[in-house]
Order: structure tokens, then sequence, then C-alpha cells
């Protein structure tokens, strides 16, 4: 009996795509029958004609038997669909302009929620890109807050930990102060500064990554003296190697400073494109290479590395946390030498690379949903527009014996054609926004990189694409197809309008897209009010003007020797003409960063953690700066290491270390080491603008190694002016100067601030979408009111109305439904405001003057929608009215 169905099933599958010949075969089987009914009454003595007409009346109408046929034999709603979608293309093709102006709103309402899905799908839902990413989890110390090294681990810790866990399938590390060790690859022309991540033997079989070229480290080519190995990226290897696979097995020239690898370094693999190091693990970061950790090297460097753990099957993160807080403190207890008891917060990696963007995107998602509402309210509002001189059309077929269902389903589908049009070009704008996206470099966003228009994107606009024609075409669908028949067919009437009725549905469109308008308005105002303000803090620094760049110099490790060899660059640097200043650090503010513990002589005996974020300068780096010096002096080329120990604290380090007091000529203790404060500087923002800066010291260079060195300069002309001058410079005294560039510090705050950039940027153009479109919706209904009115406008006006009385009723008219729409947007505007508090700075979510100019713009907008069809009210020529 199945077999049966699906035969049956199957064939009527087939008569789809076999029309033609069926239809030949049917027309000669009904031409056989009635041939053979003629001459069966011709037998019978009927003359020719009367035997034809017989034979006819006894077979029935041939084309109802024809209909019924194709019935039986293929899939009738298939062949109604087939037949709607003709007469839809043959309609909208006589009407390109309209038909046009929608597909164009589409696309753009569609294609920005693609592109916004695209980056929503690759940042929040879609699982990381390794193997099980599930059972990944994120460690850090200090519940992952402070500096880097707040929220990192030891080596000790690290090998502690993985030694005794049972928790954890595998736990591996990678040094987080990768930046730290210069990297340069020479005998290839100039040396080229590369970036290098150190990392741990397992590190990429914990997360399940393959090379797609070659192999990956040994456990014997990760201790320190065997021979070096690296494996390359796959954007590099191409970038540099022009994606040569006889690379493998080859030696690079490779030169580290501090020195974990240098010398010859053998490429053992090529890393598929698939794994971008830099998108999970440090955003805006490009990574050409991979070595091993040697472990002993960094074993003294102090907290270096950041921790992964893969969970054992069937454990939860919960256990997992569990377990970690009773074994770090018996850890602890082993190993006085440990200065913290690692008390470590855990969290899915999932969640550690992007669960601080989970209210931004989700904020992202939903004005961008607005924007589809708006659109969808404003090709409905077009659709009814365009019923006017449809409403005889649909009539007539319904007295023809149409039924409303059929009328229905003929509307839908254009309104399907039109969105599938749309969802064609929007997917191509869609497509360009998420390959710009995914090359910029202005904002530092997680797996913003990697994003792109993929199967679930293409899943998500048919989605969309047939939800947005259900919403716009559904009103206008009912409303035509529900008409007052003999009204419809008058001539002259008002046809399938209904007169009122008809406005009224419109107006309530339009209310509708200037409350959701208001909305988009109040939520941008609010996020740019807030960016605004977060602009305006006092970072402790100027930017402007100022840019740094990677320098390498050779003092042979003499603390001694540093200071002339450093002040030499300096002078050579500050003597080129338009540089102003120049100064040297090895982390900048906004940038990498680390702590150390630094506590006053008063306060040994304090058990609090005394955490300070370090920074290793030269004289006049705070000048070039603009860092503003409270107390005390600068250092100067004085501060030997053979001398006393001086640093320079800020405010924040003189409330907490010496409340009260003036710290200048006061002991501090970094480790066991002595150090007199002999400046206080003002406070810096150093992780972000949105926190208040922490504890911060400053180290002399002359005094401390430096984890890599940025020569700081300042100018008033273009950075690329001067950059060929400052190499041709820096080569003249180190011949082995890298080919790096500079970069403006400019960039690292805008950098710092691109999450908030990117979100305000996109919510504001939304809104300026919407407001668009909510303009375009209002000047739709005010001009078919007064097309609709046109009559007794003119019949006003013969009995005296003054044009300037017109038109005010008409601005009149179009401000009252201006206002219901702001009415109503602006109790959803509060309640809307409430819920991104969390995402706003220094800014309340009823603030005043957003609504009060989200109200006025509106006004304004509308006011000016309005005067076009007020105007034309005011023109309406009576006599020409009365004549008819």
């Amino acid at each position: 009996m199945m077999l049966d169905s699906l035969r049956r099933a199957w064939y009527r599958i087939l008569a789809i795509f076999r029309r033609a010949p069926l239809d030949v075969e049917l027309d000669s089987e009904i031409a056989f029958h009635l041939d053979a009914a003629i001459e069966d009454n011709l037998r019978r003595g009927m003359a020719p004609e009367e035997a034809r007409r017989q034979a006819l009346l006894r077979f029935g109408s041939v084309a109802r038997a024809m209909e019924q046929h194709r019935e039986t034999r293929a899939l009738p709603a298939l062949d109604v669909l087939g037949q709607d979608l003709r007469y839809t293309l043959r309609t909208l093709r006589r009407e390109r302009a309209f038909a046009g102006v929608v597909t164009l709103v589409l696309a753009l309402g569609i294609g920005a929620n693609v592109a916004v899905f695209s980056v929503v799908d690759t940042i929040l839902l879609r699982p990381l890109p390794f193997q099980e990413p599930g059972r990944l989890v994120w460690l850090a110390t200090n519940g992952g807050k402070g500096g880097l090294s707040n929220q990192t681990y030891t080596v000790s810790a690290f090998e502690e930990f993985q030694r005794h866990n049972r928790s954890f399938q595998a736990v591996t590390s990678y040094q987080t102060f990768f930046n730290s060790v210069q990297y340069k690859l020479i005998g290839r022309g100039d040396p080229l500064p590369i970036v290098g991540v150190q990392v741990a033997e397992n590190f990429f079989p914990l997360l399940g990554v393959e090379p797609s070229l070659g192999r990956l480290f040994t456990p014997a080519e990760c201790r320190k003296g065997s021979r070096a190995v690296a494996v390359l990226s796959h954007a590099f290897w191409e970038r540099q190697f022009g994606g040569d696979a006889s690379i493998v097995g080859k030696t690079l020239t490779i030169d580290a400073a501090p020195a974990d690898i240098t010398g010859p370094v053998t490429v053992v693999g090529i890393l598929p494109a698939s794994f971008d190091f830099g998108s999970v693990f440090s955003p805006g970061m490009r990574v050409d290479f991979y070595v091993p950790a040697y472990m002993d090297f960094w074993r003294t460097w102090g907290n270096t590395l950041a921790v992964v753990g893969r969970l054992k099957p069937g454990i939860s993160i919960a256990q997992a946390q569990a377990e970690s807080d009773l074994l770090f403190p018996q850890l602890r207890a082993a190993h006085r030498d440990w200065w913290e008891d690692y008390k470590s917060a855990l969290s899915t990696l999932q969640d550690h690379v992007s669960g601080k963007l989970h209210r931004s995107l989700f904020v992202l998602w939903c004005a961008v949903g607005l924007i589809l509402l708006i659109v969808c309210i404003n090709v409905s509002n077009l659709l009814l527009a365009r019923a006017l001189a449809r409403g005889k059309e649909f009539a007539m077929r319904a007295a023809l014996g149409a039924g409303r269902g059929r009328l229905v389903r003929q509307l839908l589908t254009e309104s399907l054609a039109l969105s599938t049009a749309g969802a064609a070009l929007g997917l191509a704008f869609a497509w360009a926004i998420t390959f710009y996206l995914a090359r910029q470099n202005q904002m530092v966003l997680p797996l913003l990189s990697t994003v792109r228009v993929d199967a679930a994107a293409l899943g998500w606009t048919v989605l969309i694409a047939i939800a947005v024609a259900a919403i716009f075409g559904v009103a206008p669908a009912f409303k035509m197809s529900g008409g007052n028949l003999q009204e419809a067919l008058k001539d002259g009437g008002p046809g399938m309008s209904q007169g009122r009725g008809h406005e009224r549905v419109r107006s309530v469109l339009v209310i509708s897209e200037v409350a959701l308008a208001c909305v988009l308005l109040v939520g941008s105002g609010l996020l740019l009010r807030s960016f605004m303000r977060l602009l305006d803090v006092d970072l402790g620094f100027q930017p402007a003007h100022v840019a740094a760049i990677p320098i390498e110099f050779h003092d042979g490790g003499d603390r001694l020797k540093r200071g002339p060899v450093l002040q030499e660059i300096l002078e050579h640097v500050r003597a080129i003409p338009g540089i102003e200043t120049a100064g040297m650090a090895d982390m900048l503010p906004l940038d990498r960063n680390r702590s150390w513990d630094m506590v006053a002589k008063e306060n040994l005996s304090d058990r609090k953690p005394h955490g300070a974020f370090v920074y290793v300068v030269a004289p006049g780096y705070l000048e070039t700066m603009g860092m503003r010096l409270r107390a005390g002096r600068d250092f100067s080329w004085r501060d030997r290491s053979d001398g006393e120990n001086v640093l320079i604290v800020n405010e924040a380090a003189a409330r907490r270390e010496w409340p009260g007091q003036d710290p200048v000529g006061r002991t501090a203790y970094i480790g066991r080491t002595q150090w007199r404060v002999v400046g206080v500087i003002a406070d810096v923002r150093e992780s972000s603008l949105e926190d208040q800066a922490s504890v911060q010291m400053y180290i002399p260079i002359t005094q401390v190694e430096p984890e890599g060195t940025e020569l700081v300069v300042r100018t008033r002309l273009p950075i690329s002016s001067i950059e060929p001058a400052v190499l041709s410079t820096l080569r003249s005294l180190n011949p082995g100067q890298p080919r790096t560039q500079f970069r403006a510090i400019q960039e690292i705050v805008d950098h710092a601030v691109s999450p908030r950039r990117f979100l305000m940027v996109l919510v504001t153009c939304f809104a300026a979408f919407g407001l668009v479109l909510a303009s375009i919706g209002i000047y739709g209904v005010i001009s078919y009111s007064v097309s609709r009115q046109s009559q007794e406008i003119g019949i006003r006006m013969a009995l005296g109305a003054t044009a300037g009385r017109v038109q005010l009723g008409v601005v009149v008219q179009t401000l009252r439904l201006t206002a219901i729409g702001i009415g109503v947007g602006s109790m959803a505007s509060l309640v809307v405001a409430r819920e991104i508090a969390s995402l706003l700075f220094g800014t309340e979510p009823a603030d005043p003057l957003i609504f009060t100019a989200t109200i006025s713009l509106l006004a304004a907008v509308a006011l000016l929608a309005g005067q076009i069809p007020a105007r034309r009210a005011s023109r309406i020529d009576p006599n020409a009215i009365l004549r008819g």
C-alpha cells in the first residue's frame, strides 16, 4: 500500500517536469475518443454535424476534462503556485519603479539583519573552532581581575596544578607576555619583525588543532637546549613564503631578545587556515609563528602563563571549580616560595572569549530587528497605497468567481517574490559588510576576523525572507481581498480603499513606525552620549601627536652601559626636524601590561595584596606622553644601576600606601629590594577608559631590564613624514634595527574603545535609517490623505477657506500622528533605556537631553515630511474640483 502511494507521488512529481509531452498525449487521447464517438454516430445514420454535436455533448467539456486530468496526474497546489508566480512577475515587470524601491528597502533591512546575525553567530552562538570546545576551560587567578600578571600563573604553579588535578583530561598554557620577546627574521633582506607565541608542548593537541603540513612539536623539542623548531601560521606561510610546501624541514634565521631561541630555527609544520590564535586569545594581534615554551627559561619570570584545561568527560565546570578551590591552598602550603595562593576562577573558554560582549551584541541584534520591523511597516504602507490602483482588478476577479483565499494567496505570492528579491540583494550587502568587518583593524573584537556569511547565515536569510513576506504582506492582502465588490466596480468610486477605514490602517502603521524610530533614536542617543562622555575622561596623558615604534639596542647586558647607549639614541632622534620630545618605555598605557608587588615600608606587615602596574621608562618619557608630575622629579640619566634605586608612583599608589602623606622621599619595597620614591604623577588609565586608574609605578630603564623597548616621540608633523628619518637614524646606530612601523598612541586609545564604538556606530546608523523610513511613511500617509480629500478641500476653499488654513490643517494632521507615535515610543524607550543601563558610561537611562532631542528631531522630520503634501493641498483649484 505504501509502495503504491510512493509510486503515485513519484509520478505526480515527474508530471510537473513533463507537462508539455503529457498535454500532447492527452490531446491525442481526447481526439481519439471524440473521433470514435463520431464514427459510431455516423453508423447510426446521423448527419456529420449532428454526429459531432452529439459526441461533444456526450463527452462533456473538453477543457474541464483536461483540467481534471492535470489535477490527478500532478500536484495542483504547485500548478496554482506557478500560475501565481507567473502573474506576479508580469505584474512587477509592468511596475518596475515600485518593485525596485521595495526591493532596495527590503535589501537594506535584510542585509543589515544578516550581517549582524553573522557577527552574533560568529562571536556568541557558533562554538569555538576547536575540538569539543564545550569542555575547554579558562583558568584565571584573582577572579580574572587586574592586569595580566594578576590573572596568570608561574611555571611552578602551572606544573603543580597540571600534576595534581583530577578534573581535567589535560592542562596546557601559553606565554601571556609573548610580545615581551622581540623576534626578527633575518637573512631575507632587511630584518623583519615577526610575532611569535611560546606555547606548551600539548597546547595544539589539547585544542584539537592538527597541522595542514608537517607535524607539531615533540616532547624532546620542548626542552631547553634542544634543536630550535617552529610551527608557522597559515597566513604568515602564505604571505612570507608564497605557500611553498617545501619550507617544512628548512631552517630560518630568527633573532630573539631576550633569547629564548636564536639562530637557525627548523620549520616543522604549518597550521591550518582555520586556526587564528589572535582572534581567540589576543584580538587585534597577528601571530606569525609558534615555538615551544621552554619552562626553565620562563621559570623565574613570575606570573606569565595563561592556562587552559580540557575537562574529563562527565566532569562539570562546577566540579572543577570546587576541586580548584581545595587544591590551590594545599599547593600554596607546600610551596612557601609562592607569592600568592592562586585562587582561581574557572569559566568556559567561550565565556572568556566573548562573555563580555553578550549584552552589547544582544542590544545590536534587537536594534537591527527594529529596523526590519520598520522596513516591513514601510513596505506594507506602500502595498496599501498600491491597492488603490488595483482595487477594480481584484473586484473583477472576485466577481468572476475567485474566492478570498485565492486572492490572499496571490497577494502573499507577490509579497514573497518581493521579499525573495530583497533577500537576494540583501545577501550581497551582508557579504560586503562582513568582508569589510573581517579585514578592518580599527575594531578589536574577538573572532571578528573570522566573521563570514556561511550556511547558518543563508538559513537565517531564508527564514527572514519568509517572515518578512508574511509580516508586510498580511495586512494589504486581507484588506484588498475583503473589499466591497459593488462599490469597487462603480466607475469613479473609491475602489478598494474603503474610505476612512483604509486611511486608519495606514495611520496606525505610521504611528508604529514613528514609535519604533523613537526607540532607536533614544537608544542610539544614549550610546552616543555615553561614548562622548567616555572620550572626555582624563586619560592622564595626551595621545594626540604621539607615536611609538619598537626598537632594538645593544648594551651587552650591562646596565651601566645602557644609559649612555639609550641617551645617544634619544639625542639623535630629538635632533630630527619636527620631533619635539622623545622617550622610551617597555609598555604603553591601554596596551599590554603587567604588575608586581609594591608595598610601603610602613605596610610590610600588611598581608593584603599590594599589586601595582609597572612601567620601565627612560628620562623624557613622561614629558613626551604628556603625563603630569604632581610632586617630586622625573628620572634622569644619573639614576644608574650602581646608585640608589628610585621610582615614581601615581596618585592611586600614594593614596593606598601613604594616605594623607607626601610619598616623595619615602621607601617602598618591590619584592625584597628597597626603592625610594622620587616623584608622583597624575593617575593614568592603564587598562580601559571605563575603569579608574589602579596603582602604578615607574622604574628607570637604567635600573631594571625592560620587556621590549618602544621609542615614543611627540611631533606636530604627520608620522609618515618623519618615519623614514627616524628609521634611518636608528639603523645608523644599530644596523640590526628591524623594519618596524610607528603606531599612533591615539590608535591604542581607539582600540581600547572599539567595542563601544562598534555598537554605537551601528546602532546610530540603524536609527538614522529608521528615521528616514519613518519620514517616508509619514509623507506617504499624508500625501494619500490629501489625494483622497481633494474634493472636500476644493469645496472648503470655494466656501472661503484660505490656502494657509488648508495647509495648517494638513500640518496639524501630520503632527497628530507623530505625537501619538512619539508618546508610545517614549514609553517604550524608557523601558529599553533601563535594559541597556549597564552599557552606559556617565549617562542616566532617562537622560532628559536625549529624550528632548529625540522628540524635537522626530517632530522636525515629521513637519518637513508633511510640508510637501500640505503645499499641494493649498494649491488645489476649487473651480476645477467643482467642474468635476
